[in-house]
């Protein structure tokens, strides 16, 4: 039976699917950075990397905080463990199948014969 997934596993999607989302991310896991520092390798206004911050947050991937006078930025320690359930009852399906496909092999294999007798021509 195929169970549902988290509510939250569309949004997660979403903001996975953005490879501007996904750096932010690398970025992120050597510890909290500044939402001015994080906006530096990117070729895009500060206002465009907010947006992207944004999406990351309400996805829950990521929390924001305040340091003194610098916003950071922090990875979510639950961000991808909602959808982690969900990638295992996937994965977990398709080695079910390969599984299957393999014993069938295996079969189809034993049965076979090693070598056929040649025929000979006059």
């Amino acid at each position: 039976m195929f169970r549902s997934a988290p509510d939250n596993i569309d949004r997660i999607f979403a903001a996975l699917a953005d490879q501007t989302r996904r750096a932010i991310l690398a970025r992120l896991t050597g510890g909290d950075v500044g939402v001015m520092d994080i906006c530096e390798p990117f070729e895009m206004s500060q206002p465009a990397i907010s947006r992207h911050i944004k999406v990351l947050e309400t996805a829950g991937l990521i929390t924001r905080h305040r340091q003194g006078t610098h916003r950071m930025c922090r990875l979510s320690p639950d961000g991808l463990g909602a959808i982690e359930p969900w990638l295992s009852m996937i994965a977990n399906s398709y080695a079910t199948k390969y599984n299957r496909l393999d014993a069938v092999l295996e079969t189809m294999q034993t049965k076979e014969t090693p070598d056929a007798p040649s025929s000979t021509c006059p």
